[in-house]
């Protein structure tokens, strides 16, 4: 038995109507206390976490009215950004109908939809005893919200006990200054904080703090269920948690930069074939910070920079196996994107002043130095004091276009459109994706050197494309970005795939041409 936790704690007519009868209120453009910066780690893969860039933007202050403004898009992959303001609890979540949403009452429903994102903004948002629940859904954002005393039995229960839970293929989630919660553990009838199950892949946890639960969170439900990964957490708080910081089953997860007090029974618990990168975190206070526990299907993990400060370790044997005291690797793991890990030992005080909702959505330099983020994905248009944005050079690249008999793919398409209209040569024919944000890809069998690209827009949708990424697709890394379609350049960079992100967007964009040169 655990013992228990000490007690703690769019379519415009339609969404106009749906507005009016529930309350939602509907604004032009993102306030400025709205999501900002951009995502991190593994949710930048698989063509990248936007949520809800260039779609509406809504202001809710009951769950009623979350449900509302998913169900009055226009379809559900309308980009929509839900600003939450205010507390969110059973009392006030019911469940609306709409053909763009799939919700229940109980628990804020994201189910079989796409390209939203959901912040806290002004005093701050609370759900209270009711969780945030993804299933089939992919390009989220959550951030600077707090979720508190999710149960699974008592009363009332929501969401299986989980603060945050993702089932049934998820895809391209970004977590990010959240408090999450709980007061005791599951003989209080709490469950986990952040849970992942069932084909959950390409999630960011970051800035947030885990807290007062007997389970942090999970990836993989079961010793079978392996088709989870691709997960980062950086510069979380774990406090007073009594295992899973988290439980791995299969898969890959990078974690670094987290700051761990008090994990009462186990930590970081890589197992059933699960590989974890686990580099400049700080443990104090803390049991068996890292290993394979509770299971003889061991997993492996690759250790560098971490601090111990007074952690203990159980001995060795049948289902516990500790990675310390001389914690050592066991595997290798690649990381695909790029980041910057802070010093492990100024991980608690950059943690202390940037991790959970209400800190000013400030982030580390990778120097152990707070900073306020850049607007990013759902705040596309520039203000008149940024920088002038680099893709409107006037000059199209001349040469070879590496394009013409390349390979392309993307994150969607819309009815009727094509990757393969990206590199015909024929302007009368584009590829649009699935709703306002997606991306597209040119690739090659083998490595290409690159150092321009031309975008061109479909004659009738001439500056439709607004805020946009450029990213090597071989390892993630954003090569440049800017506002409005035409020509770029950028260093030369020698890849098979090259993908341009749209974020933000009005109308329909449509790409006729995806022009790529060596310059």
């Amino acid at each position: 038995m655990r013992r228990p936790v000490v007690r703690r704690l769019q379519a415009a007519v339609a969404a106009l109507a749906l507005a009016a009868a529930t309350g939602v209120v509907l604004t032009s453009a993102p306030a400025a206390s709205a999501a900002t910066g951009s995502a991190t780690g593994y949710a930048t893969q698989n063509g990248g976490t936007t949520g809800g860039a260039g779609g509406q933007t809504v202001r809710a202050t009951t769950g009623t009215q979350i449900h509302a403004a998913l169900c009055g898009r226009a379809s559900s992959s309308t980009p929509i950004v839900i600003e939450v303001e205010g507390t969110i609890n059973h009392g006030n979540t019911t469940k609306v109908s709409g053909s763009s949403c799939n919700t229940a009452a109980g628990v804020i429903e994201l189910k079989q939809i796409s390209n939203v994102t959901i912040v806290g903004v002004g005093s701050g948002a609370v759900f209270d005893q009711l969780g945030i629940h993804l299933r089939e859904a992919g390009n989220i954002i959550i951030q600077n919200v707090t979720v508190r005393n999710v149960k699974k039995s008592g009363s009332p229960t929501s969401n299986g006990g989980d603060a945050i839970g993702m089932e049934s293929g998820v895809r391209n989630v970004w977590v990010d200054h959240t408090t999450l919660e709980a007061s005791g553990g599951e003989s209080e009838g709490y469950d986990g904080l952040f849970d992942m199950k069932d084909d959950t892949q390409y999630v960011t946890l970051s800035y947030s703090i885990l807290r007062n639960s007997g389970r942090g969170g999970l990836v993989g439900s079961s010793e079978s269920d392996r088709s989870n990964g691709f997960v980062t957490y950086h510069h979380n708080l774990y406090q007073n948690i009594d295992s899973r910081a988290p439980l791995l089953r299969g898969g890959i997860a990078h974690i670094y930069n987290n700051h761990y007090v008090r994990l009462n029974e186990s930590g970081i618990n890589s197992r059933a074939g699960a590989r974890a990168k686990v580099e400049n975190n700080y443990f104090k206070d803390s049991k068996d910070v890292l290993g394979t526990f509770y299971t003889d299907q061991a997993g492996y993990w690759q250790v560098s920079g971490n601090t111990l400060d007074n952690v203990t370790w159980s001995s060795p044997g049948g289902t516990t196996q500790p990675a310390g005291p001389d914690m050592k690797s066991t595997t290798t793991v690649n990381i695909p994107y790029t980041y910057r890990a802070d010093a492990a030992g100024c991980v608690p005080d950059v943690v202390s002043r940037t991790a959970g909702a209400g800190t000013g959505l400030k982030v580390s330099d990778g120097n152990c130095s707070p900073q306020t983020p850049t607007p990013g994905p759902t705040d596309p248009t520039p203000g008149p004091t940024d920088p002038t944005p680099g893709p409107t050079d006037s000059t199209p690249p001349t040469g070879t276009n590496l394009s013409l008999g390349a390979g392309s793919d993307g994150s969607s398409k819309a009815p009727g459109t094509s990757y393969g209209d990206l590199r015909d040569g024929n302007l009368t024919t584009y590829w649009s994706p699935a709703g306002a944000t997606g991306s597209a890809s040119v690739k090659w069998a083998s490595a290409t050197a690159v150092s321009s690209v031309h975008i061109r827009e479909a004659a009738d949708a001439t500056g439709n494309i607004k805020a946009w990424r450029l990213l090597n697709g071989d390892t993630g890394a954003v090569l440049t970005s800017g506002t409005g379609a035409g020509a770029v350049t950028f260093p030369r960079t020698t890849l098979r795939k090259i993908t341009f992100e749209i974020t933000g967007s009005t109308g329909t964009p449509k790409i006729a041409e995806y022009e790529t040169y060596a310059g």
